[in-house]
């Protein structure tokens, strides 16, 4: 198949990459920059986001467009200004490929579009799947709300559209587990916050193989949380983080340092969500890693 990935050069696009072409999928990354240094096999890059570029001109035959592109959530304090430019920067992207798909013909058969499950809002006590309403009432919520109605347009002109509600992402060198575990491995490791919030993860793996899975299962459609079937809570990860890498998990982290800290962003990682992949499951997918020790055993040794 020919598949188009906006935000292919990050975290989730390197690793889609890298799954596509070796199941023999041909691949265009839209990027912001004319060059990219050394052709890749399988591997076309195609400048969009300029006032030069015409990347619809590029991409005829295109079967599936995936759009993970978008200024990242957790590289800076969230002033008023930082969150106008991650919400506007999502728009963007989707109202560009939007574009781009009402200039081909045929149109993709599909449309799958990044998302969070910040859409739900936090919770110590619930439990949510596809068919919870978000709560609107954080500025998480009420990006994600905004992303997903945008990207749900592509439906108005028959692509099949899928939001992936991404869950904390676990992976040896990028995401969020990185920062987590270094305090571990300099024996200072301990449980953030109260530790009873709700971490709602999913090994790297999974999720390329989740979004291949979504790929060629064509009834797949709307929202897809993409968690693992058993998550944990922040006191129940830190004990087998620590585990897992053979380090004390002792030193507990205060709220109240982290919101003075990292401000309104605190919430990533002492707020929470018990969220299931309930459509995955239903569809027939079948998780590398359901459960947290395994994969982070895979992810450390």
């Amino acid at each position: 198949m020919k598949i188009a990935i906006a935000g292919g050069t990050g975290f989730v696009g390197k690793a889609l990459v890298k799954e596509l072409t070796k199941n023999g999928h041909q691949v265009i990354v839209l990027t912001r920059k004319a060059n990219q240094d050394g052709p890749v096999q399988y591997v076309q890059y195609v400048q969009w986001l300029h006032p030069n570029s015409n990347p619809a001109t590029l991409m005829a035959g295109t079967d599936v467009i995936i759009n993970l592109a978008g200024e990242s959530i957790n590289s800076g304090r969230w002033t008023e200004h930082r969150k106008k430019t991650i919400l506007n920067s999502r728009l963007e992207a989707v109202h560009e490929l939007l574009t781009i798909m009402n200039e081909l013909n045929p149109k993709p058969k599909a449309f799958i579009n990044a998302s969070a499950v910040g859409y739900y809002g936090t919770s110590l006590d619930k439990t949510f799947s596809e068919d919870n309403k978000g709560s609107g009432d954080d500025f998480l919520s009420r990006t994600v709300m905004e992303w997903e109605k945008e990207a749900a347009k592509a439906t108005e002109i028959g692509i099949r559209s899928v939001f992936c509600r991404f869950g904390i992402i676990l992976d040896q060198e990028e995401g969020a587990l990185p920062k987590i575990a270094l305090p571990y491995k300099s024996f200072i490791g301990g449980p953030i916050g109260t530790g009873k919030q709700w971490m709602s993860w999913i090994h790297i793996e999974d999720v390329v193989k989740a979004i291949l899975f979504i790929i060629e299962n064509e009834t797949v459609q709307g929202p897809v949380n993409f968690t693992a079937p058993n998550p944990v809570t922040m006191n129940e990860f830190g004990l087998v983080l620590s585990e897992v890498l053979k380090r004390p998990n002792w030193l507990p982290v205060p709220s109240f340092a982290l919101k003075t800290l990292l401000g309104e962003m605190s919430t990533l990682v002492i707020d929470g969500q018990k969220v299931l992949p309930a459509k995955l499951l239903e569809s027939g997918y079948t998780f590398q890693y359901p459960d947290l020790k395994p994969a982070l055993k895979n992810i450390f040794t």
